[in-house]
């Protein structure tokens, strides 16, 4: 039998703990198509749509990956992930314009903060389990929106502005809106495909049992609060990814990137999409985004209307839209 204390080791094969180890032939094959196909689209998009609208569409969308892996995976439902996009959002337009960091520098240093929050706040959450593990995030997001409120270097209620785009690694232009869209595509690609490799690493899938039965898991010898953090760090980094690239694409960093209502959407995308899908929360973002874009001229009353598909969702496909798809082909998505 493998040491199952040893850090991301593979299930016992004779225990009886739930895993997704066993998924249907040529699922693996039917992930790398649609990969491909995510990766074509990319390509054609600009052509079509708005660039600046499309990467809003692909920071929430890695956003909402981000959240999905903590909470779809995981099973630790968090209040308070804007936080972590926020605070790598504020520190890589503060990089960026005040520091002078070129462009993936200040991505850099937006997430590695993002990161470290994680890892303060995780230690401090993961004690907790259920509701209580959900407040306590919430308590902490809002104390560093407060604290953003107040600090000098965020600008208040102003934020940011004008955050330089610059030239990454000193030669690609930023200013120019198609080629941003595609640094920013490749970004998500690249937190897309480590998002899938974790889920189906060793480490994903001991994670997956403790998120189906955590004392059966800890007594096979795993420690369960260590893959927890594990996870929510890995979740609120890629969070941070999110938030930094976004201060970059719309040269802004502001309040509203740490407002509780954030880590709202963020849970709303998930759901929509399809939570504990590893494309679903794709589908979620956009579908949100696209709400807020094109029912703009509704005013406050597009969060009415963002409640009511909510509500409908919850209602007529649990599974979100992503798992009913996935229902139909009779394929894991």
């Amino acid at each position: 039998m493998a040491n199952a204390t040893t850090a991301g080791a593979a299930l016992p094969a004779d225990t009886n703990i739930p895993t997704v180890l066993h998924e249907p032939r040529g699922t693996a094959s039917f992930h790398l198509k649609v990969f491909i196909g995510i990766a074509v689209a990319l390509v054609i998009a600009p052509f079509v749509l708005y660039p600046v609208f499309l990467m809003k569409v692909l920071c929430f969308a890695l956003f909402a990956l981000a959240f999905n892996l903590l909470l779809g995976y995981g099973g630790l439902l968090s209040f308070g992930h804007a936080a972590y996009f926020g605070m790598a959002s504020y520190l890589s337009a503060y990089s960026a314009k005040v520091w002078g960091f070129s462009p993936e520098l200040a991505i850099l240093t937006g997430t590695a903060t993002a990161a470290l929050l994680g890892l303060v706040f995780g230690a401090v959450a993961i004690r907790r389990q259920g509701i209580y593990f959900s407040m306590i995030t919430l308590a902490l997001a809002q104390m560093v929106f407060f604290f953003c409120l107040q600090a000098k270097f965020t600008g208040g209620e102003d934020g940011i502005q004008a955050v330089p785009r610059g030239r990454l690694f000193g030669f690609i232009n930023l200013a120019d809106d198609r080629v941003l869209y595609f640094v920013v595509a490749a970004v998500f690609l690249f937190g897309l495909a480590l998002i899938y490799r974790i889920i189906h690493s060793p480490f994903g899938q001991v994670l997956k049992a403790i998120r189906d039965n955590e004392p059966r898991a800890v007594s096979l010898g795993y420690r369960a609060n260590q893959y927890k953090l594990a996870v929510f760090v890995l979740s609120t980094t890629l969070a941070g990814l999110a938030g930094a690239l976004k201060a970059i694409v719309f040269q802004l960093a502001s309040l509203t990137d740490v407002h509780w209502s954030m880590s709202g959407e963020v849970v709303l995308m998930t759901l929509v999409g399809g939570m504990g899908t590893v494309f679903g929360p794709i589908v979620g973002a956009a579908v949100i985004v696209a709400m807020a874009n094109y029912l703009a001229t509704l005013g406050a009353w597009v969060t009415i209307v963002q409640g009511i598909i909510f509500v409908l969702c919850v209602l007529l496909f649990r599974e979100g839209i992503l798992g009913l798809v996935a229902r139909w082909v009779k394929r894991p998505l």
